[in-house]
């Protein structure tokens, strides 16, 4: 049965071997600071050991239900937090003509794709908390001031 293990800061998908009487982990992948099951963890772990049958919507699923957006002091919400404040600060500071004497207008297309990117990602999830019912409603409606 494999399942994901913090180490110090990282994260990690091991999966339980018995080796002669003794039970060993088998490191799959270091999943990194969160715990992500991607598509590429998926294809690297198929390919590094294509015995190992894994239950991936499951382990999917696990990490998705891991993170409690109610709990404030839980390190993965601080980060998420501080990551969101530093993100907004550089994006305030970054002007329009700066990107028109960008050196090279692959930069500047890339950061517009990328840009573009966020703000539906930014969509997605603000339309997500807006149907939410229980514990997120009340912040919600204050955030939108009803």
């Amino acid at each position: 049965m494999a399942f994901v293990r913090r180490k110090g800061n990282s994260f990690y998908l091991v999966h339980n071997v018995r080796r002669g009487g003794k039970v060993r982990q088998l490191h799959l992948a270091r999943l990194g600071e969160r715990a992500r099951i991607t598509d590429a963890v998926v294809k690297e772990v198929s390919k590094k050991h294509p015995f190992v049958e894994l239950n991936w919507q499951a382990l999917r699923e696990q990490m998705n239900n891991q993170v409690d957006l109610a709990d404030g002091t839980s390190p993965a919400i601080q980060r998420l937090v501080s990551n969101l404040r530093a993100l907004n600060l550089e994006l305030a500071d970054l002007l329009p003509p700066l990107l028109r004497i960008s050196e090279t207008p692959t930069v500047a297309r890339e950061l517009l794709v990328q840009l573009r990117l966020l703000q539906s990602t930014l969509q997605v999830k603000l339309n997500q908390f807006d149907r939410k019912r229980g514990r997120f409603s009340n912040a919600t409606l204050r955030m939108h001031g009803r």
